[in-house]
């Protein structure tokens, strides 16, 4: 009888601590290489994510893969269903694997997803282009468009030859870390030496980099090119310089690209476009104007969202129209649009109208969106109610709505002046593991609580990695790293 050793998780993460520091190391006898990560992957007995005790999600078998990475709803799952694969012999193919490793970013833990990849890759299995476009997709989401680069470098040594999947990505970390000359250099590259033939999305990347610094112009000559080049631009494209359009009050030539995009490209604007014309009209104080927009929408039947709502319902405040934004108001709540109200109760203190709100809309089968969330977990934070926040926080996953950086921040706050700091730890790796940063604020209150012994300074090196570059410099932060 065969028996074959399952080498750990943990023993493959030691294996990996043994390689250079380098972001890559080719072994050419395997085929193998690896990324640089500092994620809690395989600290995850840790994090009570032990892949010894599969639960009841794991016991059908792994020929059933797809079925599997379908059910997928939480990191957990993930986990445990990688380490029952790695421990499968033969190996599941690399679509198996693939599979899993895109249901990963798509709950958004980009780290984790770099760990399984590496796992991946100690495993021997065989790499094709696919596995590679999620990884070169996941450093550039996670700030580390070098890596990305790096991963792009190893493609071509394997003979990957990279598409536009893989340029769109790293096109995109590009213009995520503002390095917008740079995305441009690469553009026109590809364009020029013909590395491959940019597409909708691509051009729509570069755009929205260029509105991003305001350069509309350019955007504009952009998509000009497209039609030279007869890549149809789409709704977003249109959308997105618009949108820069209206916010450098350029109102007029916003609606000549609402007028060409309807009459000369037969593309039908939808709830973002109309909402970014209505903002912008607002902001001028363009009152009418606005009216007959949202008139125009209706007459279109497109259906006004909470965004296109709350646009109203500041512009009227702002300008001390409180029957108008009353108005509003009403029409949301009949068309159960209720959630930016639980939004203005909880930031004006009314913690029990916030929360019946809240347990209203649960219970119609409505679902908040993570502004709602982080609202409400704010507002439990500020009553001492930790246990509710937790509650809710772990709720989020569970619904499909992961927590973003803000609700992170948020409730590391609620427990830090509350001290409560069990939590503290597990809340910073898990930060860590999605790319989020911790804000002024936060850092502030973190950086107050280590100078008054609070925390243990064990944690320092994972709070390091939490900081953003442009607050490297607070001299508080400089002071209790010296010590």
């Amino acid at each position: 009888m065969l028996i074959i050793k399952r080498v750990s998780l943990l023993e493959t993460k030691t294996m990996i601590n043994r390689t250079n520091s380098v972001f890559f190391k080719f072994r050419g006898w395997s085929n193998c290489f690896f990324l640089h990560s500092e994620s809690p992957f395989f600290s995850s007995f840790r994090l009570g994510l032990g892949f010894g005790a599969h639960n009841a999600f794991l016991h059908s078998s792994v020929s059933s893969n797809r079925s599997m990475v379908d059910k997928i709803t939480n990191l957990n799952d993930a986990l445990n269903l990688f380490d029952e694969m790695s421990h499968t012999r033969p190996l599941p193919s690399v679509v198996k694997f693939t599979q899993l490793l895109n249901a990963v970013t798509k709950i958004k833990h980009f780290t984790y997803a770099l760990d399984l990849f590496n796992h991946m890759c100690s495993l021997g299995v065989p790499l094709d282009k696919y596995p590679m476009i999620i990884a070169i997709k996941c450093c550039c989401q996670l700030y580390r468009t070098k890596d990305g680069f790096a991963l792009l470098g190893s493609c071509f040594r394997r003979a990957i030859a990279p598409d536009v999947y893989i340029f769109s990505a790293l096109l995109d970390g590009l213009v995520l870390e503002d390095r917008i000359l740079e995305a441009e250099m690469l553009f026109k590259k590809l364009i020029k030496q013909k590395l491959c033939e940019p597409d909708v999305v691509m051009y729509n990347t570069m755009i929205k980099g260029l509105c991003k610094f305001g350069n509309n112009v350019t955007a504009i000559a952009l998509l000009r090119l497209m039609e030279q080049k007869h890549c149809e631009p789409s709704i977003v494209t249109y959308s997105t310089i618009i949108d820069s359009l209206c916010k450098d009050k350029m109102i007029d030539d916003a609606f000549k690209l609402l007028n060409e995009m309807v009459y000369d490209k037969r593309i039908l604007p939808d709830v973002i476009t109309y909402t970014t014309l209505i903002r912008g009209l607002c902001n001028l104080g363009r009152w009418d104007d606005a009216s007959k927009m949202l008139k125009e929408m209706e007459d279109e039947n497109i259906s006004p969202n909470v965004q296109t709502f709350n646009v109203l319902v500041d512009a009227f405040c702002k300008e001390g129209n409180v029957e108008e934004a009353e108005a509003v108001i009403n029409i949301m709540v009949e068309r159960g649009w209720a959630f930016i109200l639980i939004d203005g109760a909880g930031k004006c203190g009314q913690f029990h109208i916030a929360r019946n709100l809240f347990h209203d809309l649960i219970d119609k089968g409505l679902q908040p969106d993570v502004r709602t969330y982080t609202v409400m977990i704010n507002a439990f934070c500020q009553e001492g109610i930790l246990q509710d926040a937790k509650h809710l926080f772990l709720k989020m996953e569970e619904s499909g709505c992961p927590p973003n950086t803000v609700t992170y921040c948020v409730l590391l706050q609620g427990y830090l002046k509350n001290k409560h700091y069990d939590d503290v730890e597990m809340l910073l790796q898990e930060m860590d593991g999605r790319g989020y940063s911790l804000d002024a604020s936060t850092l502030s209150l973190f950086i107050d609580h280590i100078a008054a012994g609070l925390l243990d300074r064990s944690m320092l090196k994972l709070f390091n990695k939490l900081v953003p570059k442009e607050l490297l410099d607070d001299p508080r932060l400089c002071a209790w790293e010296s010590n």
